[in-house]
């Protein structure tokens, strides 16, 4: 039987058979109870995807990576407010949009401050929720399909990435929760699903492609339902996310 090491080893040199691909990316993957379950594998794909950390650093760098963990967000764009989805082109230049049909996107209070892990939305989720880097969480809201443009940071200048890569919480069931890798002529490139994690717990899932192959957005599938205050039916699996990773954005 394969254990959580075997899969992320096997699923790093592996394309899983019943996902449409037409590229050969290395995919990453990694679940367990504890951030330090997935801890070494998001460590390889930051790896992969280079240094240094760019930041906000305005424009594209000759080299690095970019990362979202949330937890710098300032508490009025924070729950119960909603984050616009430009933030991190805007005010935090990180070179991403977020789109959606919903009504918006939210990042999780602060402990002191606001109620924590979508307590406000819901009173009990942060008995279910946990997170990869403290405190704080990000959600879609009235949808659990979402997408992430790239943008050169800073500017409106679309640009593509070469890889991306995404913590969730408390993933219950398999082949629901994914990220599609979309071209900007809307091909789907590649669909990798999430592994599911013990209740409560965490997982990863990041592709990095070497092939040419340019990324200009990502749509992410959470569960099969939004966060909401009514979700209680034991068939629904409601998943928030934690820190993005992704390469450095190019201009197209």
């Amino acid at each position: 039987m394969l254990n959580k090491t075997s899969l992320v080893k096997l699923s790093c040199s592996l394309v899983l058979l019943n996902q449409s691909v037409t590229a050969a990316p290395v995919v990453y993957q990694a679940y367990g109870a504890a951030p330090a379950d997935i801890q070494t594998t998001v460590d390889s794909y930051r790896a992969a995807l280079g240094e240094p950390n760019n930041g906000a650093t305005p424009g594209s760098q000759p080299w690095g990576r970019r990362e979202i963990n949330w937890d710098g967000v300032p508490d009025s764009f924070a729950a119960p407010n909603k984050l616009p989805g430009d933030f991190f082109n805007v005010n935090s230049p990180r070179g991403v949009k977020f789109l959606s049909i919903g009504a918006g996107f939210q990042v999780s209070g602060k402990s002191g401050v606001a109620l924590i892990e979508f307590d406000n939305i819901r009173v009990g989720y942060s008995d279910n929720f946990q997170t990869f880097s403290p405190e704080r969480l990000f959600t879609s809201l009235g949808t659990n399909t979402m997408e992430v443009h790239f943008f050169v940071p800073g500017a409106n200048s679309r640009a593509y990435v070469n890889g991306f890569g995404a913590v969730f919480t408390d993933v219950d069931r398999r082949n629901l929760t994914s990220i599609e890798y979309i071209s900007n002529t809307g091909a789907v490139i590649y669909k990798g699903w999430v592994p599911a994690s013990p209740s409560g717990g965490l997982s990863f899932l990041g592709v990095k492609f070497s092939q040419g192959e340019r990324v200009a957005k990502v749509r992410i599938t959470t569960g099969n339902a939004a966060l909401h205050r009514a979700n209680s039916d034991q068939w629904l699996d409601i998943v928030p996310m934690d820190d993005f990773l992704y390469s450095e954005p190019r201009a197209y």
